[in-house]
Parts: structure tokens; sequence; C-alpha cells
């Protein structure tokens, strides 16, 4: 019989043995070494049946395509602009993915994206040699205007945003803050001054605490307090399904 030796949802560090046996599959972040399976990086023991992976919880936001982010304009292009994306490698977003109207050549493109302006923006696409293109045309993509944008782990944000957008959700419905979680770890939020600081408070909560169980329900217990609102779980979860909230692109 195999034995599982690091518990679930702990921190495992590289060349730990987290299981012993054939019962146990090593997927990404273990492998097997003979009859043990060990972590090969940092991060959080994520159990599935008998398939063990970790999830990682340090290091940049690597650019995938298809990911929503949020980028920061810091250089205008002949051909565009170049964005930061909290990332090693920064962002183009061409002329014809800035806007559904017509940019001719030579336009002034301060009248779409200035220096410094923030935007939510899909990946496009990817090269080889880490070159990132990115476009504000389709659902949810816009220039942010207001708000306050702040940085959290990357490797964080599916705890942030919660299965099927849960905690996204019941952060808004406490404070009635607008949210937006980019997948490279920028948040966006605009609200009221004193909900935005406690949206800012439950966020870094959620990052701080990600690894350790029962967080839905000392997020609801924090928000509670500090709100003077009750949440009902249920009740999110069923608005949630309705919407089929999705990561990266809630508001």
């Amino acid at each position: 019989m195999g034995e599982l030796i690091a518990k679930e949802r702990t921190i495992v560090v590289p060349g730990q043995v987290i299981a012993k046996g054939m019962d146990f599959l090593p997927s990404n972040g273990t492998y097997r070494k003979g009859e043990d399976v060990i972590a090969n990086r940092l991060g959080m023991l994520n159990v599935e049946g008998k398939v063990l992976k970790t999830t990682q919880i340090s290091g940049r936001y690597i650019p995938q395509q298809g990911d929503t982010i949020i980028g920061k304009v810091e250089d205008i292009l002949m051909s565009g602009w170049r964005l930061d994306i909290n990332s090693p490698y920064s962002a183009v977003l061409p002329l014809k993915d800035a806007s559904f109207d017509y940019i001719a050549k030579g336009a002034d493109l301060t009248k779409y994206f200035r220096l410094e302006d923030f935007a939510v923006a899909k990946i496009t696409n990817v090269t080889s040699q880490n070159l990132v293109d990115i476009t504000v045309k389709g659902p949810g993509l816009k220039r942010l205007r207001g708000g306050r944008i702040i940085k959290v782990s990357p490797h964080k944000v599916p705890r942030i945003i919660g299965k099927k957008g849960s905690m996204v959700s019941m952060m808004k419905k406490a404070t009635d803050c607008k949210i937006i979680v980019g997948q490279n770890g920028l948040v966006w939020l605009e609200g009221e001054p004193g909900m935005e600081a406690i949206t800012v408070q439950a966020i870094k909560k959620i990052e701080r605490e990600a690894h350790i169980s029962g967080l839905t329900d000392r997020v609801k217990k924090f928000l509670e307090e500090k709100t003077g609102k009750t949440i009902n779980l249920e009740e999110l979860q069923n608005t949630n399904n309705n919407h089929n909230t999705e990561e990266g692109e809630t508001q």
C-alpha cells in the first residue's frame, strides 16, 4: 500500500519525499524516484485522488496565451503601445487591437492610451522568444479609469478569485466595490474609500493565508466584522452558478 507522507495543502520544498509506493502518481511539480514521489519545487501540495502535484507559491508571472491580465502603459510606439505586465517580459498592444475604431498611422495615440494608463487585456500570442501580444477588444477588456491597483502573487490569484468567482463575489457583495483580478497578479478595485481599504485588507489576507484550510469561512467572518453585513454563501454560490463567472474577468 502507498503512503502519503506530506499532508494536503501543506508547503513542500524541492527534494522532499511527499509519498511512498506505486499507488501515487506524480504530476506538475513532482517526480518519481524509485518508490518515492518527490517535490521538485517550492509549492503547496494538492492531492487529486492518487495524483500528486504542487502549486507554485512564488516567482514572477510567465505570460500564457489566453490569460486575462492588467497592464500599465510604459511606452508609446509608432505601431501601438508597450505595457508592463508584472512579468520579466513586456507586452505590445498593436493599433488594430486597441480599438474597434480605425486608427490611422500618425494619429495621436494618447487619445486612446496615455503613459501610465492601466488596461484590462487578453494575451493573444506568446512567441518562442517571449514576445507578447495583447488585445483590449473583447468582453470586459478596456482602459481602466479611476480606482486603485494593488499587486499580489500571481500564484495566489486562483485563491483570490475563488472557485467559480466565489471569493471575489463575496468581497464585492460585502463592500460594493468593483473588482477585476488579472492573472498576472495585478488587481484593480474601485469603491467608497473605506470599503476599498477593507477590500485591500481582505485580498492581502487571502494572499497571506491561501495555503491554510478554512480560508473562505475566515474571509467571510472578516468581511462581516468589518462591514457589518451578513454574507449568505449559499446564495452567492447560486448567483455565481447562474452567471458563470470566469477567472480574470470578474467585475
